[in-house]
């Protein structure tokens, strides 16, 4: 299922886009952008798909998306078949990483945000309190114009660069890009992990790797990525898992040993821990989006 590449249009008195996405559906199909993307569904329940995470949205579902990651809001068939009682509703902000000049994200104020923007090369369902702050403000923004809007979007910042409260979303090994500003000893062992995530690797392993005593190694990873080496290498080989479950029919055994598990049992359970469903439910929504007819999206 190839992505459409969207260029989107925004004013130009304005630095950044915010609009409220109203209708009987939510029509985008399958795409990705250059610019981030921050949702916050008010109204209507359905699938949403990114990357390779699927997963399921109703009212209060917030989520950041990062530059040219490909994403899906694909409504109930209530929806999409316009029967549902009320129309569904959405409030979404976009900005590039420059929209206030090419230096922008450069200065000391905007480092905690700028490893926040890092993360989300993956994209994040944010939770809890956060949410709450972020959906309070987000819901009033299309009203506003000017500084207010622009002072607006910066509380949204804070509250998002000092947040615990989320969820990352696509797998590493779904995310190949890493960002220019990546140390290269951080893409060494990015590399190192994506070529033998199948096989039986340690967390001694990759420390000797990176030249690391193996508690400095834990603190760095953690704070690069914000979970365990051992949370990363399991959703690096749950995405492989989902490739595969997506690209072919071969059986859910084969896949989980491919995918560097020693046996199903542990594969089913990791695979349900991170995907909230089972490989042969992934595999069969995977292929229900994938064959919606196109017509669906038209606006």
């Amino acid at each position: 299922m190839k992505p459409v590449e969207f260029h989107l249009p925004q004013d130009f008195d304005k630095s950044f886009i915010v609009f409220r996405e109203k209708g009987d559906f939510f029509p985008a199909p399958w795409h990705y952008h250059a610019h981030y993307e921050v949702v916050l569904v008010t109204q209507s329940t359905g699938k949403r798909m990114v990357g390779d995470n699927i997963g399921f949205f109703g009212p209060e579902d917030l989520v950041f998306l990062g530059s040219k990651l490909p994403h899906l809001w694909l409504n109930d068939k209530v929806y999409l078949d316009r029967q549902a009682n009320r129309p569904a509703d959405a409030i979404v902000i976009h900005f590039t990483d420059d929209f206030l000049g090419k230096d922008f994200m450069s200065i000391p104020e905007m480092q905690d945000f700028k490893k926040f923007l890092a993360l989300s090369d993956r994209g994040m369902v944010i939770n809890g309190n956060t949410r709450k702050e972020v959906s309070a403000l987000m819901k009033q923004m299309p009203e506003m114009s000017g500084l207010e809007r622009l002072s607006t979007l910066f509380q949204i910042f804070n509250l998002l660069a000092k947040t615990k409260e989320m969820e990352l979303l696509a797998s590493p090994r779904y995310v190949a890009n890493l960002s220019c500003d990546v140390s290269n000893r951080f893409k060494n062992l990015i590399n190192f992990i994506m070529q033998n995530f199948d096989k039986d690797i340690t967390l001694a392993d990759v420390a000797e790797y990176s030249h690391m005593g193996v508690t400095a190694f834990c603190n760095f990873f953690r704070e690069q990525f914000r979970c365990t080496f051992v949370e990363y290498l399991t959703s690096v080989r749950i995405g492989h898992a989902c490739k595969l479950l997506s690209e072919s029919d071969r059986n859910v055994v084969e896949i989980a040993f491919e995918s560097g598990f020693n046996n199903l049992a542990n594969f089913n359970r990791q695979f349900k821990k991170l995907k909230n469903m089972t490989p042969s439910d992934y595999r069969k929504l995977y292929h229900g989006i994938a064959r919606l007819p196109m017509h669906h999206y038209a606006s």
